[in-house]
């Protein structure tokens, strides 16, 4: 994890205090100053006056140890525990991490997504704040199997908003290769029994056909 931690210590040079409002598993800072240091790089945002880390980001930055996490009653949680409380609410929460950690130790910038499943905002390299998301990053676990009319829909609105759409594939091992995903291929590909079986689209290893892998953009996703 060392060079992970590395990343972080030039982006935070100091872990930043919150607190866990257990009940609606909201992570709030209260420091102003810190406010200012974690919204400068990307992270949480203000809501109705308080500033929140969305779950997956406190998980970060516990993971990072750039994190004091404490509740009422309990000082110092450790990533394990405040993982456990998460995933009763979101079973998906440790993918969510996963990919989140993955990107941000990339140096991307990633933010919350727009509601297609477990998916972010993630900004091109020195555009976060200056340019709106170029990419929307969904995440797959490998192997599992999908609603093709219900990704077809997805690919459509995210083509829409100008923006292009990226497949976060999770192996079994925990490694997560990016795809590329093409709305006319993936239209063309779901005629075809091969690749679109009637009752959803499996995605095995290799992703079959539907996804192009970046050769420019997010190749580096991929080193």
């Amino acid at each position: 994890m060392s060079s992970l931690t590395n990343n972080v210590d030039a982006e935070l040079p100091y872990a930043v205090e919150a607190s866990l409002v257990e009940k609606r598993s909201k992570i709030l800072v209260k420091d102003k100053k810190s406010q200012d240091q974690l919204r400068n790089k990307g992270f949480g945002e203000n809501l109705d006056s308080e500033f929140i880390l969305q779950p997956y980001e406190a998980l970060y930055l516990l993971y990072t140890r750039r994190l004091v996490l404490s509740t009422r009653l309990i000082k110092n949680i450790t990533f394990d525990s405040l993982l456990n409380i998460l995933l009763k609410r979101d079973k998906e929460m440790l993918t969510r991490f996963l990919i989140f950690r993955d990107l941000r130790s990339r140096g991307y910038v990633t933010k919350e997504g727009f509601g297609f499943g477990i998916d972010f905002r993630v900004y091109e390299k020195g555009e976060f704040e200056k340019k709106p998301a170029k990419y929307i990053v969904f995440g797959i676990s490998e192997g599992v199997q999908l609603n093709a009319s219900e990704l077809s829909k997805a690919l459509t609105q995210i083509t829409r908003m100008g923006k292009n759409a990226v497949a976060a594939v999770i192996e079994r091992r925990g490694e997560i290769t990016y795809y590329k995903v093409s709305k006319a291929r993936f239209d063309i590909n779901k005629m075809n029994p091969k690749f679109m079986p009637k009752d959803g689209l499996e995605l095995p290893k290799e992703i079959g056909a539907q996804y192009s892998k970046f050769k420019n953009d997010l190749s580096e996703l991929n080193d």
